[in-house]
């Protein structure tokens, strides 16, 4: 049951809505192309095993952990919170 001006469904629609920005964003980060054979951040050699399970990888596990901790999302928060729904 949707409140206010909302349409039925409105809620779901806004959850559909993050999930399908975040499957996007992480299939644009995904790499492509050929597997570097040595880490472009610390210089060691990334394993022939890692190299086949991701084409295109560019770093080894440490480095790309690190990479991975750093990520920031800046999405729109198109749920919003509680309060400015009711005002």
């Amino acid at each position: 049951m949707a409140n206010g001006w909302a349409p039925d469904g409105a809620v779901q629609d806004q959850i559909d809505d993050t999930i399908n920005d975040a499957v996007q964003r992480a299939r644009t980060m995904m790499p492509v192309g050929e597997s570097a054979e040595f880490c472009h951040d610390c210089g060691e050699n990334i394993p022939e095993r890692r190299r086949q399970a991701l084409p295109g990888i560019r770093t080894c596990v440490a480095c790309q952990s690190k990479r991975d901790a750093t990520v920031r999302s800046a999405g729109i928060n198109r749920r919003g919170s509680k309060d400015s729904q009711l005002r």
